[in-house]
């Protein structure tokens, strides 16, 4: 079984990938627009940021400010208009669901509480108080 900060890590070290995919898909993709490619450049880059901040100190904060890059990667194809690009499109739709749905997970499992141990649990810890 895994430990919470072993799911942490594997959260926050997903998002940082992600977020260097998006920084890195305007050279990827292809040539892009140039809002398409600043939005890649700027939201892949604070989402890497902000979780690389949370491998090295975990906040909530992250995962709601990487929440809201997530949905602002999801949904800026049709801010910005480069919805026409498959590419473009389909590279921030994707990362931007990932994103949302791995701060939206993060956010769920802290808002919950500790669970406790059971007695198979407590004994394989801690086997001499079960003699």
């Amino acid at each position: 079984m895994q430990t919470q900060s072993e799911i942490q890590s594997w959260i926050d070290t997903t998002n940082l990938v992600l977020g260097a995919v998006l920084f890195l898909a305007p050279w990827a993709v292809g040539p892009l627009d140039a809002g398409a490619q600043w939005n890649a450049w700027i939201g892949g880059g604070l989402i890497a940021l902000f979780a690389a901040v949370a491998l090295a100190r975990f906040a909530a904060w992250q995962e709601w400010g990487n929440l809201t890059l997530g949905l602002w990667a999801l949904m800026s194809p049709w801010i910005f208009g480069f919805d026409t690009d498959p590419g473009a499109m389909s590279m921030h739709v994707i990362i931007g669901l990932g994103v949302v749905w791995l701060a939206g997970f993060q956010l769920w499992r802290i808002s919950q509480p500790p669970r406790r141990a059971t007695s198979y649990e407590r004994a394989r810890l801690r086997p001499d108080l079960f003699d």
